[in-house]
């Protein structure tokens, strides 16, 4: 699998320096423009504050970018017909040299394949609700893939506690930073507890360590309460959360277009709300998973 490395992550990799993933699909599908440009840069600037380089990571012309250009960036954030991939699309995205945003799934795949050992990002796809046999491509890539993923837990409109029971059941270690309760993305807490607290990146890095030398296949998800000020009550989210799915189903929105349909709505009923907590959970997982990789150097 060959992989196109941007110089400075290059320089990372030959210099053994630690280096954090950043997914494209947020950039591309995630965030309404003009903030999915802005985050993005912002990503990269606050991964850099904590002595670490990122890795944007999408797919350009069939390639598997580890580490994007300013150009590179805005096209992800500009361009209609960028396309979605997972794991399953690979193979096509290769053979017709496609441009691409990955997902947490395909982010995971390529970043663990350049050696990188931490991946920060916003949410988890996980079981949708309704329907437990959909789960995301996510999940089984958690289950495979040993790299630390730094997020605010599943995304809200998922079911939470179905997603948590697969990720116990697939031996998937969770980790709340300094909380003992999985994050509900938007909401602090959900009531679903956690497999260890831990305090300090120090505390993370040894429990990193100690899966690399036990040789365990899975990630280690390290899950971040959003920031106190920007949360969002649960009751709040649920009368949100139920008005956008009537809609999705009403506009017979299906597959990979559900996740950025609902977050598009429920940005639009709640004031923006949810989208200044989806950026802030996303500037913080970055900080911490940067802080994260040098103490895992």
């Amino acid at each position: 699998m060959e992989l196109k490395f941007a110089e400075e992550v290059t320089a990372a990799l030959k210099n053994k320096q630690p280096i954090v993933a950043l997914e494209s699909t947020v950039i591309a599908h995630g965030l309404p423009s003009p903030q999915n440009l802005e985050t993005a840069i912002k990503l990269e600037k606050i991964v850099r504050a904590n002595g670490t380089t990122p890795a944007t990571i999408a797919v350009f012309d069939g390639e598997f970018c580890v580490g994007l250009n300013e150009n590179q960036i805005e096209r992800l954030a500009a361009d209609k017909n960028i396309r979605k991939i997972s794991r399953r699309d690979l193979p096509i995205a290769v053979a017709k040299r496609l441009n691409c945003a990955t997902t947490v799934a395909t982010t995971a795949f390529i970043a663990h394949r350049a050696g990188i050992k931490v991946f920060a990002t916003g949410g988890i796809g996980g079981v949708h609700r309704g329907f437990a046999a959909d789960v995301s491509a996510d999940l089984p890539e958690l289950a495979i893939t040993p790299i630390t993923i730094v997020c605010s837990g599943a995304k809200i409109i998922l079911d939470l506690p179905a997603t948590r029971e697969w990720l116990e059941t697939n031996g998937v270690c969770v980790l709340g930073w300094q909380c003992d309760e999985l994050p509900a993305f938007y909401s602090r807490t959900s009531g679903l507890a956690v497999d260890e607290k831990v305090e300090t990146v120090e505390e993370v890095a040894a429990v990193v360590k100690a899966r690399d030398t036990l040789n365990l296949p899975g990630a280690i998800l390290l899950t971040v309460p959003v920031p106190a000020e920007f949360e969002i009550e649960a009751e709040e989210l649920e009368k949100i959360i139920a008005e956008a799915l009537k809609l999705a189903a009403e506009n017979n929105i299906s597959g990979k277009e559900t996740t950025p349909f609902l977050l598009s709505q429920m940005s639009s009923m709640s004031a923006g709300k949810t989208l200044a907590a989806n950026i802030a959970l996303l500037e913080n997982n970055a900080k911490i998973a940067a802080q994260v990789a040098a103490a895992i150097f």
